[in-house]
């Protein structure tokens, strides 16, 4: 009997161990399995992460130090920065105008047009083939847009068949210039999934309105979905802003001023491109203005000018069409201007004021002296002493170029800061 017990006893000790072998080899598989499940699941976060940022899509998972989200938040508020101008210069809702007829604000360039009603609300059909319009402002002039402007309409274009897309033009006109003579233009068509959006423009450095040196272009979408769209552009003095449903897609910082007037253009679609609430105003987004190392690069280039020729010569110094009244773009040059006086306290310069030839002498004579003086009264008004100033009026008697062409008298207009 002791003996059955003993043996028992032996055996149940044996299986004990057995039994605890078994559970420890048990848990550190179950260890094994969980770590395993968990290194999975880490490697599928991290994946769906990398296709996220592949599609440019945002999570809104949040990691420790926020750093990816937080910049991906503030670059997506950096390019919704677009302010509407306060005074509105033109606008129409279409309201008051009869279906079927020609839009009563506005002027046809080429194609064709008309008053059309989407799901009852208002809005000009453009043409699917060919259709450019201009609004009428004040009468018909070509002169209203300035250096500071806001321009917003909402557009609507269905391609969700994808058998063929419009492509748009709003073109920014110098007063002076016809239709396909841009000042810049952005161009968009409504194909894809993607559309890619282009900004033409004159450099500050190109002496005419059409000379287009300047590019820019990026890529959104889709918007040929059948729905209304936001788009907006920004013109402030140099910079260049376009907008899609508030978000920026064309940012371009130094281009040339001296928009006068404005179109759209619609063609080679399969289907209407739709126009509602267009709305145009002064102002525009805040100018984001340059650092010290610029300003010191723009007085050096004075300096230059002068060690070698003994004067300055610029034609970015611009004034009202038949006026001594400097345009607020003209401030930039003229700071630079004063800004190398005040470093050189000692030098002296006769301001001349040159036009072209257009108009009589007995006008372009006193009015090149008027802003001759202007540019003096700023200058002082900057700083700058005016003893060592003194305005000239040369009128249009001492060309640098052929007056016979736009580009030639757009030299001939200048100020020339002479050191005496």
């Amino acid at each position: 009997m002791k003996r059955l017990i003993l043996m028992m006893t032996v055996v149940a000790f044996a299986m004990n161990a057995d039994a605890q072998g078994w559970l420890k080899k048990l848990g550190e598989k179950a260890v094994e399995k969980a770590k395993e499940k968990v290194e999975k699941k880490v490697e599928k976060t991290v994946e769906n992460k990398a296709d996220q940022v592949l599609n440019g899509e945002s999570s809104s998972s949040t990691s420790d130090d926020g750093n990816v989200d937080d910049y991906q938040n503030d670059t997506k508020n950096a390019k919704s920065d677009f302010v509407p101008g306060s005074v509105v210069m033109f606008e129409d809702n279409l309201e008051g105008e009869q279906i079927g007829e020609f839009p009563s604000k506005w002027d046809l360039v080429r194609g064709s047009a008309e008053v059309a009603s989407i799901n009852g609300v208002k809005c000009i059909e453009m043409d699917k083939h060919d259709c450019w319009l201009s609004p009428l402002v004040k009468g018909g002039i070509k002169n209203y847009l300035g250096d500071v402007f806001t321009i917003e309409y909402d557009m609507l274009y269905d391609d969700r068949q994808k058998d063929g897309a419009s492509s748009i033009e709003l073109d920014i006109m110098h007063e002076t210039e016809s239709r396909d003579n841009e000042l810049f233009t952005i161009t968009y068509g409504f194909a894809h999934d993607k559309h890619t959006f282009d900004c033409n423009y004159c450099m500050t450095s190109e002496p005419s309105y059409t000379h287009k040196e300047g590019h820019a272009s990026s890529q959104a979408g889709p918007y040929n979905d059948g729905r209304w769209h936001h788009f907006a552009l920004s013109f402030n003095k140099r910079a260049i802003k376009f907008y899609v449903d508030g978000r920026r897609v064309i940012n371009v910082p130094n281009a040339k001023p001296g928009a006068g007037w404005v179109t759209w253009f619609s063609s080679g679609g399969s289907h209407h491109t739709y126009m509602k609430n267009i709305r145009i105003a002064k102002g525009a987004v805040d100018l984001y203005e340059r650092n010290a190392t610029d300003i010191d690069a723009k007085v050096a280039a004075v300096e230059k000018a002068i060690a070698e020729t003994g004067k300055f010569v610029t034609n970015n110094i611009l004034f009202d069409t038949g006026k001594a009244t400097l345009k607020s773009e003209s401030m930039a040059e003229i700071q630079r201007v004063a800004e190398y006086m005040k470093k050189n306290p000692g030098v002296r310069f006769e301001v001349q004021g040159h036009t072209d030839n257009q108009g009589s002498d007995a006008v372009n004579d006193p009015l090149s002296q008027k802003r001759a003086e202007a540019i003096v009264s700023a200058l002082e008004k900057l700083g700058v002493d005016g003893f060592n100033l003194k305005a000239v009026g040369k009128g249009s008697h001492e060309p640098v170029a052929d007056n016979k062409t736009e580009a030639g008298r757009a030299k001939n207009r200048r100020v020339e800061f002479i050191k005496r």
